[in-house]
């Protein structure tokens, strides 16, 4: 292959991986809550961390899905069904390594959740922890032990209940309006597991046929917190948010508190974009994508 060739792959390859960020558009639109976050990239288009939203009445057909079910005299699944009309999905994926190839993971990733959220919802009428256990045998099975990627998924109900699971993600904080602070959450009431496709999981189906010298993971389990009141912000963040320093000052630590005081009054847009701004001045030798995700109560 010519250098042309290899230009030219490498710019179909970020076309594709354009067309996989979240638009605009995609981002949830529930009553009671404003969501709004973006990946700040290192370098271009391409990048590790990857977001998906899933505002279930904008991307799924759950009014066919419903009927259907109905038909079916499914009326546990239409229940299921209806209740994601007040509750929305966020994942946040980040995979280890920078090169722009390495975002093949985070396509897969992409495509095999929406594939699986689609049948999902039409056979259960919810997105359940099994389809992550197949998710991660799929990666345990399909790419190298250096190849890996850290996953948060959850679903934030319009009362405020955050509910998740973490594969070795960051896990998340929440901004108290009334205390004027980032709130302190116990970590050790929350199970954080080894990142997607480091294990193979005991619990799917398929893991009887997989050796595995090192082990096999347990099953997901979900975390769940609900501490959201009128204007708290819950947030999630990749790692290349969380570990950013400036000399001996971590940006989190020591700097995110002082920027959601004072901007806690404006939307999750607003206060994204001036923290984005101050992130950026704060951390110009940054060596890692940064996403941060702000859901706000209203």
């Amino acid at each position: 292959m010519n250098l042309i060739d290899e230009r030219n792959e490498i710019l179909n390859f970020q076309k594709i991986a354009k067309n996989i960020k979240p638009d605009p558009g995609e981002i949830p639109e529930i009553s009671g809550l404003d969501i709004y976050g973006e990946t700040i990239p290192l370098s271009g288009d391409v990048c590790g961390d990857h977001i998906i939203y899933v505002d279930f009445t904008k991307r799924f057909n759950l009014p066919e899905r419903i009927k259907r079910a109905e038909t079916a005299g499914r009326i546990d699944i239409v229940n299921k069904l209806k209740g994601l009309k007040d509750k929305a999905g966020i994942m946040l994926s980040d995979v280890s390594g920078h090169s722009i190839t390495d975002h093949l993971l985070n396509a897969m990733l992409h495509q095999a959740f929406l594939v699986g959220a689609s049948y999902e919802l039409t056979m259960f009428g919810e997105i359940t922890i099994d389809l992550f256990e197949t998710i991660n045998q799929r990666f345990y099975q399909s790419s190298s032990i250096d190849k890996f990627l850290t996953l948060i998924y959850g679903e934030i109900q319009n009362d405020g209940e955050f509910r998740f699971i973490s594969a070795a993600h960051p896990l998340p904080m929440v901004f108290s309006n009334e205390f004027n602070r980032i709130v302190n959450i116990d970590d050790q009431n929350f199970i954080n597991f080894v990142p997607i496709g480091t294990l193979p999981s005991e619990a799917d189906i398929d893991s009887v046929q997989t050796k595995s010298f090192i082990g096999y993971k347990t099953k997901y389990s979900l975390n769940s917190i609900n501490v959201m009141g009128k204007g708290d912000i819950l947030l999630l963040f990749s790692d290349g948010f969380t570990e950013q320093n400036n000399g001996e000052q971590n940006y989190t630590k020591d700097r995110l508190e002082q920027q959601l005081i004072k901007t806690k009054h404006l939307s999750a847009r607003e206060i994204f974009d001036t923290i984005r701004e101050d992130f950026n001045s704060y951390c110009p030798a940054r060596d890692d994508d940064a996403t941060l995700i702000l859901i706000k109560k209203t």
